[in-house]
């Protein structure tokens, strides 16, 4: 048939420049996610033994789901890494199973800035708290610590082992509440006591305007106020400054 034949089909117009870098563009798109989606979808499943590990707080499982591909350190849907859920949920054996696998961000945090050291020392595992220590754990951290949660509830030996590891002692959260003020709101007079043998500040108010007293007082421990108000006077007289150096 000719060229010029009536029912030959016309030719395909070039597609401009631009045009057709859009298409290969999408194209490519279009193949990055067709080769991404079963990647993903093989994480997922690789992820979900582990998880499903940690809740049953089975070590073999957690460490057979490792070498099958979990990652230790990819989070849930929630944001939280899988040895953070460890802690979290109390599942110790699962816990140590992970924080002994070498490379594990041992500090890593959930979306509300807790880590499995802190959520140890929520439940006054003095065990794990030092395990995780010996790991090279951070003791300090930007905003909530394991030193806040251990004096939360009241868990003197923790708080006492945590301090020997150097933890700051006057820690603020982000909204300046200290340690000392956490066991004094939650009626832990003991810890209250060792905090401020250990050297605590007892004069500091947070953003709420409370103080360690304060949070003594509406804990219904007046006693302990009393004490704690009688301890922020003498720390304010041991650190004023001496006559005549004021604007020095």
């Amino acid at each position: 048939m000719s060229p010029g034949s009536p029912t030959a089909a016309p030719p395909t117009p070039a597609a401009a420049p631009g045009t057709r870098r859009r298409l290969l563009a999408g194209a490519s798109a279009l193949a990055l996610a067709t080769l991404a989606a079963p990647v993903l979808a093989q994480t997922r499943d690789r992820r979900a033994p582990l998880l499903d590990a940690i809740l049953r707080d089975d070590a073999q499982d957690v460490r057979t789901a490792l070498l099958r591909g979990a990652d230790a350190d990819r989070p849930d849907d929630e944001g939280t890494p899988p040895l953070v859920l460890a802690a979290r949920e109390q599942a110790w054996n699962a816990a140590r199973a992970l924080a002994e696998l070498r490379g594990t961000a041992l500090d890593a945090t959930n979306r509300q800035g807790a880590n499995a050291l802190m959520y140890a020392a929520l439940h006054g595992r003095l065990d794990f708290v030092r395990f995780l220590i010996s790991r090279r754990a951070e003791v300090n951290k930007t905003g909530w610590t394991a030193l806040h949660f251990a004096a939360a509830n009241g868990h003197a030996d923790v708080v006492r082992l945590l301090l020997e590891e150097h933890a700051y002692v006057d820690a603020e959260s982000p909204n300046g509440t200290t340690p000392l003020m956490m066991a004094a709101r939650n009626g832990h007079p003991t810890v209250v006591r060792l905090l401020v043998e250990e050297g605590a500040d007892p004069t500091p108010r947070n953003e709420a305007g409370l103080g360690a007293a304060d949070y003594a007082r509406l804990a219904g421990d007046p006693a302990l106020a009393g004490w704690l108000a009688e301890r922020e006077d003498a720390f304010r007289r041991r650190h004023a400054p001496a006559p005549g150096t004021v604007g020095r």
